[in-house]
Formats: structure tokens, C-alpha cells, sequence
């Protein structure tokens, strides 16, 4: 049973005939091909999906269709396209946080959602920021580096 559902995707008001039960990672894959958002677990654990759901991060691998109506999904598309977004993304390539880069979007999403409300994190909570995504390859020491490095960028330029 399909139904009509209507939300705010990167800023844009969008109409979508899908499945309610269909997951919002999926359809941000197939039908928006906004293909950042990588599924790892299926589970909501290792936070490749992270996207944010009215300014909070959740994992899209866990959110049917049907809980969309009538929010605002942003996902890293969207966010690499803010001046918050292209600092972190230096910040990331300049601090040598990126590898084989499947977490990476879900680590930018909670770099983003955290420096929202953080504009001053100390290590310890950049750690706890990320801490709902897992890195594989690159480790956790370079990615709060980066993160260190954002925010000090963005405290230089976006909040001075």
C-alpha cells in the first residue's frame, strides 16, 4: 500500500509516492539518489546512515517513510553544501581523517549536528559526539583532530 508523503529534504519541499514501511536510507538511495548515506548494519549501530531529522541525527537504516510526513531530512548532501559543512569537510581532508571513506558521511553528519551545538568541544566530547559511528579503518585519534580543527575554523570565520 503506497502512500503520498510530503517533507523537506535539503531544504526543498518534496513529494514522494512510496511505502510507508520503506526505509528513509532507502529511498534517499533510489528515489533521490542522494547516495552519501551508506547502509553497514542494518541495525541503527555503526552510523554510516546518519542523516538529521529536524536538526537531530538519527540513522535513516531505522526510519520508515511513514515518520517523514511532514519533516525535514537533511542529509550530508545538504550539509557539504552549508559553510559549517565545507569547513568540517576541509577539516576532515586536512587532518588525514579519511580513509576508505564509507563512515565518513555518517561521521560528518555528527561532526555537523555536534558543532551546532558545541562550538567549543574539548576531545572528550568530540568523542562522545561520534560515538554512535564506527570507523574501521582510520581510528578515532585523526578524526577528533579534525573535528578539533573544524570547530576552530569555523569559531575563526562562520562565529566570530
Amino acid at each position: 500500500m503506497e502512500k503520498n508523503i510530503t517533507f523537506t529534504l535539503n531544504g526543498t519541499k518534496v513529494n514522494l509516492t512510496t511505502n510507508p514501511l520503506n526505509r528513509l536510507l532507502d529511498v534517499l538511495r533510489e528515489h533521490f539518489d542522494l547516495t552519501a548515506s551508506k547502509e553497514g548494519c542494518s541495525e541503527g549501530e555503526c552510523g554510516a546512515c546518519s542523516v538529521l531529522f529536524d536538526g537531530h541525527m538519527v540513522t535513516s537504516c531505522l526510519i520508515p517513510m511513514g515518520a517523514v510526513e511532514g519533516h525535514e531530512i537533511m542529509t550530508l548532501e545538504g550539509i557539504k553544501q552549508t559553510e559549517l559543512g565545507k569547513i568540517i569537510i576541509d577539516a576532515y581532508a586536512d587532518g588525514g581523517a579519511v580513509q576508505c571513506g564509507f563512515c565518513i558521511p555518517g561521521m560528518v553528519v555528527a561532526t555537523y549536528y555536534l558543532l551546532m551545538q558545541n562550538h567549543n568541544p574539548t576531545e572528550d566530547e568530540c568523542r562522545v559526539g561520534i560515538s554512535g559511528n564506527i570507523c574501521r579503518c582510520t581510528g578515532y585519534d585523526l578524526i577528533v583532530k579534525s573535528i578539533m580543527l573544524a570547530a576552530e575554523r569555523a569559531r575563526r570565520t562562520i562565529w566570530a
